[in-house]
């Protein structure tokens, strides 16, 4: 295998000029203020300090508010769909799991427009409210706008993890379980949940990061006046030009999220 190391040059210097050299700009920006020229940087922490201000610590806690809010839902709805699909031969989970997935292809805002178009004052579940004789409600640029459309677009990356590890899952142990005389209830909850835990910890990770950092959803479902992380960080690059107070943020969230990471990964860990 020596004789093809030499093949992965190619991607350590592409993966070095995408991911390792962005970052260390991010690094130098988020801890020098602005207007420094690269030979006279003036280090500081008052990027970090502005971070603590009431104003953008709203912004975090309503982040992961509506970050908690949408994973619960994506597990409630996500999990049972999951199992279900589990319980199909291999070639019709396939063939469901594709379903899943397709909506998956069509970039994420021409969905999110669809919700805006859906949702609206005119769209297609008021204008069925008026056949029905129903007044039409008020749902764009609301708490449940922005959840509608953060839960529709991240909901195939709770199924998928949570349908591998059932899909995986020793089916013997169900059957043994059975025979022992557990009830559905009890072997659900002793075998099916734990074996598939780590499934479960997949999702709620790849969901809750995905919905704090998303800018696209908060600003269309939102009406552009709402604030979520994601938000914050576009602003400060596209509309502020604060770039150094922006990479603070963006530092900031990539703690936060290898914290989160780490906690999940060790609850996964005890589950073991």
């Amino acid at each position: 295998m020596k004789q093809f190391k030499h093949l992965i040059k190619p991607y350590i210097i592409w993966a070095s000029i995408l991911i390792v050299v962005p970052l260390i700009l991010i690094v130098l920006y988020a801890f020098t203020s602005d207007g420094n020229e690269v030979l006279t940087l003036h280090f500081t922490w008052a990027n970090f300090a502005k971070f603590l201000e009431a104003t953008y610590l709203s912004v975090i806690l309503k982040s992961f508010r509506l970050g908690i809010l949408t994973t619960l839902i994506c597990l409630v709805c996500g999990y049972p769909l999951a199992y279900i699909i589990s319980k199909y031969s291999e070639k019709v989970q396939s063939f469901l799991i594709l379903m899943v997935t397709i909506p998956m292809w069509i970039n994420m805002l021409l969905r999110t427009y669809a919700w805006m178009n859906i949702l609206s004052d005119n769209g297609l579940v008021n204008n069925l409210l008026k056949m029905l004789g129903i007044s039409p409600i008020t749902m764009m640029y609301t708490d449940f706008s922005v959840i509608v459309g953060l839960v529709c677009n991240f909901m195939p990356f709770m199924i998928i993890p949570i349908h591998t590890s059932l899909s995986k899952m020793d089916k013997s142990l169900i059957e043994a379980a059975n025979d022992l005389g557990a009830n559905p209830f009890q072997t659900f909850w002793r075998i099916t949940w734990k074996l598939s835990m780590p499934g479960v910890v997949n999702g709620i990770m790849m969901v809750f990061l995905l919905s704090i950092s998303t800018f696209v959803i908060p600003k269309l479902l939102g009406g552009g006046q709402y604030m979520l992380i994601g938000n914050l960080i576009e602003s400060q690059f596209i509309s502020v030009g604060d770039w150094n107070f922006g990479s603070a943020i963006s530092l900031i969230l990539a703690v936060i999220i290898l914290i989160f990471m780490s906690l999940m990964k060790k609850m996964d860990t005890q589950d073991d």
